[in-house]
């Protein structure tokens, strides 16, 4: 059941869950960007009618016998009408094709097991295929705990694939939305030629409080939010969430008519 007046986790602003539509969940009252469901980040990214998912009936099973592992998937899926915590497949944005991957934190924190690694694998085998870009939108709490050895393998695994993807001089953007953090931050998420962000966006491998407590220190005012990653030149530009349709647009129209096989160069693109 939709929640008719979801209250903002930074300003505790309620809203008419009409109105944050409108806005595409982003707060009115402190421009907080709320996660999306991987459905809605679709319907507005990509052109209307042009989605056609890949491997969509993939589903994770009890490798290790985790307690309560198993109810948990089951649960997801009723929850969110999703086999998996990402969604896969070819798409077009300004009549563009593209392949997308798409991340939904609503699915176990978008947490990355061996079908998620594997389903993104397959995305950019596909991608390498049809000589087409990658466009992902992260967003995770990290690997998958219950699948042990066999989640952190698969940051090796999409790691090899992007480089694979890189080597064809196929061009990968990604966008990293709040939080986006763990074994995705270390592997495919941090690989873009291009790596945009939505603001305030917690973006990292281990927590806040973890760094914290294991040097003993008070971490800098804002650490591992996009703005302060920006400023560090760990990114190449922060996205309002309603600007981001427009800036893959230019991007991707920018390296089409750029028939030249030469390095990436970032200004090329207008973000900097």
């Amino acid at each position: 059941m939709t929640n008719l007046f979801p209250k903002c986790p930074n300003c505790g602003a309620t809203q008419f869950n009409k109105i944050l539509i409108k806005h595409l969940y982003v707060c009115p009252e402190c421009n907080f960007h709320h996660r999306l469901s991987s459905a809605f980040r679709l319907q507005i990214t990509v052109d209307k009618g042009s989605f056609e998912e890949i491997d969509k009936k993939m589903r994770s099973v009890d490798p290790l016998q985790f307690p309560s592992y198993d109810e948990k998937l089951k649960s997801s899926m009723k929850i969110t009408g999703l086999n998996e915590a990402v969604i896969c497949g070819t798409a077009k944005i300004n009549n563009i094709p593209v392949v997308m991957i798409v991340m939904d934190t609503n699915f176990i924190m978008a947490s990355m097991g061996s079908v998620v690694g594997e389903k993104i694998t397959r995305a950019f085998e596909l991608a390498i295929q049809k000589e087409l870009p990658v466009i992902a939108f992260c967003g995770s709490g990290g690997a998958r705990m219950q699948e042990g050895i066999l989640s952190l393998m698969q940051m090796a695994k999409t790691s090899s694939a992007v480089k694979r993807h890189s080597e064809k001089g196929l061009l990968y953007i990604s966008v990293l939305s709040h939080p986006t953090t763990g074994g995705v931050t270390a592997s495919f998420a941090y690989l873009g030629d291009i790596i945009i962000a939505e603001p305030q966006a917690l973006i990292g491998f281990a927590g806040p409080r973890v760094i914290e407590q294991t040097i003993n220190q008070k971490l800098p005012e804002g650490f591992q939010r996009a703005e302060f990653l920006l400023d560090h030149g760990m990114l190449d530009k922060i996205v309002p969430r309603p600007m981001i349709r427009e800036t893959l647009t230019n991007i991707l129209q920018i390296h089409k008519s750029n028939k030249r096989n030469k390095p990436y160069r970032i200004e090329q693109y207008g973000l900097k």
